[in-house]
C-alpha cells in the first residue's frame, strides 16, 4: 500500500454535508484535524486501514 490514496465519502459531523476525504493508504493508524470543505469547522478523523487496503474513518466533532 504504498503511497495509496484511498477516497473516502462522508458527512461532515457539523452542517450534515457529504464531503470526500484522500486518506494515505500506507499508515495503518492515523489521527488528524481537517477542515470541512463546505463549513470549515474542525473535525477530528480517526482512520484505521486494513490489510485489503479497505479505510475505516470516524469523523467527530472536535472538542475545545
Amino acid at each position: 500500500m504504498i503511497n495509496q490514496l484511498i477516497e473516502v465519502a462522508l458527512q461532515c459531523p457539523y452542517c450534515w454535508e457529504d464531503i470526500t476525504l484522500l486518506v494515505d493508504g500506507s499508515i495503518e493508524t492515523q489521527e488528524y484535524i481537517e477542515d470541512c470543505e463546505v463549513c470549515c469547522r474542525p473535525i477530528d478523523f480517526s482512520v484505521e486501514v486494513d490489510d485489503d487496503g479497505l479505510a475505516q474513518v470516524q469523523a467527530r466533532l472536535q472538542h475545545e
